[in-house]
Formats: C-alpha cells, structure tokens, sequence
C-alpha cells in the first residue's frame, strides 16, 4: 500500500468533512438548543496560570496581565477571577472521553481499569462533577448528565461495550484514515453539542491520539493543502464557538514514551496562517489540546496521577476579554499570547488559546 494512495482518499473523505449538526451516534444525554449569540468583535480567552509543574495560581489582578494579539499588545476589555467552587461562577464543565477507536485491545482494557479505579477512588466521591464519553468506531455514547458520583460513572462505563475492532497493520493506511475520521467527526459533533451551552468546558480525551500519515513518500498538492486547511479551521473554530479547551491524555504513557510518535507532533505546534503552510500533522490530537490552551500530559503510566493534573484545569482560572480586528479575509489567523508578571511569584507562566481564525463580517 503506497502512502499516495491514502492520501488521496483521506483527502477525498476530509473534502466531504464539515463542521455538522449534533448527530452523536447512541447518544443518551440531553439534545442541544441553538447556539447563544457572540459578539463577533471579541473573544474571551480562558487563562490557566500556574508555577512550573506546579497548581493553578489563585488571586491575580488585571494589571497582572499582558495580552498580545499579533505580537502587539492590546487592551482587556474584561476580566474576570474564576473559582469554580464559588456558588456564583458560571458552570463550568469537564468531560472525559475514552478514546476506543485509537487502542487495541489489550490497552483498551489497561486504559478502561485505570478510569474505573479513578472513578471509584476515594468511595466514589469525586473532587468535581465529570462528564463521561465513550468514542468507539460505531458512535458516541455519553451520561445523560454530569456527576460526582464516581462509582455511577463507573458503573455507566463499565456497562458501556466498546465492541472494537482491530485498527492496524492488517488493513494498512485505509486504517489509520478511517481512525482519523471517526475522531475527527467525534471531535467536530461534541463541540457543536457542547456550543449550545453556558460556561467552559474541559475536555479530557484519553488516547495517545489517532495515527498521522507521514515520510518521505507524502507530499500534497495545493488543492490536499486547501482541503487539509478547512478542516483545520472548522476544528479550530468549532472548539472555540464551544468555550472548550481539550487535554490529551496518553494512558500508556512509559510504553508510548520510548517512542518518536509521542514526540512527532511538536514539529506541528506553530499556528498555520495560510494553506499552502498546511500538513497533515497539524491535524494531530496533541496539537490541538496546545492550540486550544489545554495540556499533552505522557510519559507515564499513573492515569489517576495525569487525570488529576488535567482536571484541575477547570477549577481555577481567568477570563479575559480582548476586542477582534475586523477581518480583511476569510480563515485570517491572529496568533495570541499572554503573560504574567507578579511581584514574590517569578517563573509562573500563562496558558491558553495560541490563535484562532477570524471571519468577515457580513454586511
């Protein structure tokens, strides 16, 4: 099997790809409503601040932070402290979802034991309510609503048949393509769903991610680069329409680590402004949880350990508010950065959204 040869159907399957209407296979949970209206001329971005390898940061000001939009800084126009214990915050939403399209079948077992043994810590009693999703090649399967209670959770898990079938070497590229896609469309219907309602929402997808077509024998043509840019841009928008920001998990994190793939995607971080800049590795789970302001947590084995350090994201936060330029294009890339100066806390560090893609307005 050549690589152009699935190339060439990925691209033809990812052309037909677009952002749809919430269509979550076996779904039990609640339908969505229209999405809410958003000021075009903002965007809100949410701020994890944070020592090195240390706990969310609690008690900034505004003054403490700097937002530059394009390399240039530009004014907040709002800000807000986020406690998520706080009665008065809005709600904010963390969902696990557990990725049985990207795992055999023997790390699909590890994987779903180290969920069931987190879920079931502590008598169940879990530090803040959770959302479970379970991908499998047939659809999505989802709690009808968002729990405490760890051992409901995994009791729904648990009674949740992933059924999956052996992705692989046996049936070459064609493979790994339809493992992107059924990811990508999980991805793109979630985050409609989760569009339609309030306040931000954590996504925690377990997985070391789907398979990215790559080497030497690769090469795309301008109209592949177009096709590859679109999705990149309706993944991207979809998750920021969403107030969602996604964190890659790997639960086989010391088996993945001696290898290159878990290294492979940081070659594809950077922000792509223009199609004829676009690779297939821009498309990668991980680059999307940095590009979203989430975390690539691996390297090991402790999936209780890594679920703790994803979760957190949700409890302490920042919500600052910025106004957008007028696009003068369609898909025209803005690259954002923000950091923090506190005087008695040298070294924190700031994370969020790195950028996102703009429209024109209609007249």
């Amino acid at each position: 099997m050549h690589f152009s040869t699935g190339i060439t159907r990925v691209l033809v399957c990812l052309a037909s790809f677009s952002l749809p209407q919430l269509a979550l296979a076996q779904q039990t949970g609640p339908q969505a409503l229209p999405a809410p209206a958003q000021d075009p001329h903002t965007i809100t971005l949410h701020v994890v601040v944070s020592a090195k390898k240390g706990s969310p940061i609690a008690g900034l000001a505004q003054t403490d932070f700097t937002v530059h939009l394009d390399k240039k800084p530009v004014p907040i126009l709002g800000f807000r402290a986020v406690q998520a214990s706080s009665p008065d915050s809005e709600p904010v939403q963390t969902i696990l979802l557990i990725d049985a399209v990207n795992l055999n079948v023997s790390r699909l077992a590890y994987e779903r034991n180290q969920i069931d043994h987190y879920l079931r810590q502590n008598g169940g009693k879990l530090p803040q309510p959770l959302t479970l999703v379970v991908l499998t090649d047939t659809g999505v399967k989802i709690t009808p609503e968002p729990s405490q209670d760890g051992n409901v959770l995994a009791d729904f898990l648990k009674q949740t048949s992933t059924g999956i079938r052996e992705f692989g070497s046996r049936q070459g590229v064609y493979s790994w393509i339809e493992q992107f896609e059924i990811s990508a469309k999980a991805l793109s219907d979630l985050a409609t769903f989760e569009a339609s309602r309030p306040g931000r929402k954590v996504l925690v997808w377990i997985s070391p991610g789907w398979p990215l077509l790559s080497g030497p024998e690769v090469s795309l043509s301008a109209k592949d680069q177009k096709n590859l840019f679109t999705q990149l841009v309706s993944l991207s928008s979809a998750l920021l329409q969403a107030n969602m920001t996604l964190t890659s998990v790997d639960p086989i994190g010391v088996a993945d680590s001696i290898s290159y793939n878990t290294e492979f995607y940081k070659n594809f971080i950077k922000g792509v402004p223009t199609q004829n800049q676009m690779q297939i590795g821009n498309l990668a789970l991980q680059v999307f949880a940095l590009q979203s302001g989430g975390q690539v947590l691996n390297g090991s084995n402790d999936v209780s350990q890594l679920l703790d350090q994803a979760t957190v994201d949700a409890k302490t936060f920042y919500d600052i508010t910025i106004a957008i330029p007028p696009a003068d294009h369609p898909n025209q890339y803005h690259d954002v950065s923000v950091t923090v100066e506190k005087a008695g806390l040298p070294g924190i560090t700031a994370r969020t959204r790195t950028g996102f893609y703009a429209q024109p307005q209609q007249q």
